[in-house]
């Protein structure tokens, strides 16, 4: 076995093509603009991509069971009222960090016990996780509109703005918090029994059933973890927007199943790495900034992500179908 193989095992076959074209979108970017290279834009991207990081990850793992959770985004936004409610309570803008932590821990329970109700209905009952997921999504977002009338929430305390904005050794806050969750994924996903199960089932729960595992406990574990890694993003969303709304992030639900995607997670379920997960963020993010710098709509960025699946989709299919013919003629 060559190096290149090595390592191409070692990353997984879907990394190092993701990393080739992440070096060719920020060639032709920094080609097309000189800022898009800079330390400011640099900067900029470091801010604003952890947030869709950490929910990409809260996605990927009920995908990876061969399940979804639809309900990330109110799930986030949930935890991020949780907190803000307790620091208002214990005075807004003059709340001590105690009360942070408080408020912290009452956001992570939120959004654990919302993602244990859904995987509990799916393991125990035996419902299709779309629709679960689907449920407590209108349900949260109905409660959360009940809760704010509508509005924000906001006036929070200054240390706030150090999670959301600060820098520690030049590297952002939200970057240290999205990184340290994708080592935690990598090491739960790789080196764990809970892992293993969660491929397993994945790739044939009932075969997972009749080897002994407890499905029905992974199910119900792995929405559970979702839950809180929304919650620790609903976290950050308030710190960095300095308030809460439940329509906060909205447009970010379908750009995390395109990142789990792109990356060569099986919709199906059962195959899928972290690292090929952190690469295809960074690519979106650059393909984000680089069109935002060079002047176009916004909302051409959607699009251009868009596209971009449809045609790593098609030429994945042109990759089984070339390997399955030279199988075939052998």
């Amino acid at each position: 076995m060559t190096a290149w193989q090595r390592l191409n095992a070692r990353l997984g076959a879907e990394t190092l093509p993701l990393v080739a074209f992440l070096i060719f979108v920020c060639a032709a970017f920094a080609a097309v603009t000189p800022l898009f290279l800079t330390g400011a834009n640099l900067r900029s991207m470091a801010f604003q991509m952890p947030v869709l990081g950490l929910l990409t990850l809260a996605m990927l793992v009920p995908i990876l069971s061969g399940g979804l959770n639809l309900a990330i985004i109110y799930q986030a936004n949930i935890a991020g009222l949780a907190l803000a409610w307790v620091l208002i309570r214990f005075g807004g803008p003059e709340a001590g960090f105690g009360a942070f932590v408080l408020g912290a821990g009452l956001a992570v329970l939120a959004g654990a016990v919302s993602g244990a109700v859904i995987g509990a209905v799916v393991a125990y009952l035996g419902a299709h996780p779309i629709l679960v997921s689907l449920a407590m999504m209108i349900f949260l977002q109905g409660l959360g509109e009940f809760l704010t009338r509508g509005g924000d929430i906001s006036g929070f305390p200054a240390y706030m703005n150090t999670l959301g904005h600060g820098s520690v050794l030049g590297v952002p806050v939200p970057m240290l918090v999205f990184l340290a969750a994708a080592v935690l994924w990598h090491f739960m996903l790789k080196r764990t029994r809970h892992g293993f199960s969660v491929y397993m089932i994945g790739s044939n729960i009932r075969a997972a059933e009749y080897s002994g595992l407890h499905t029905r406990r992974t199910l119900t574990l792995i929405y559970t973890i979702s839950g809180v890694i929304c919650a620790v993003a609903g976290i950050l969303m308030a710190a960095s927007f300095n308030s809460v709304r439940v329509g906060h992030g909205e447009a970010l639900l379908l750009v995390t199943v395109l990142a789990c995607f792109l990356a060569g997670i099986d919709p199906f379920g059962g195959f899928g790495r972290v690292l090929p997960v952190v690469v295809a963020l960074m690519i979106l993010q650059a393909l984000s900034s680089g069109l935002n710098l060079i002047g176009a709509n916004q909302h051409l960025s959607t699009a251009v992500w868009g596209l971009f699946l449809i045609a790593v989709m098609a030429l994945r299919y042109a990759a089984f179908r070339w390997r399955g013919r030279q199988r075939g003629g052998r």
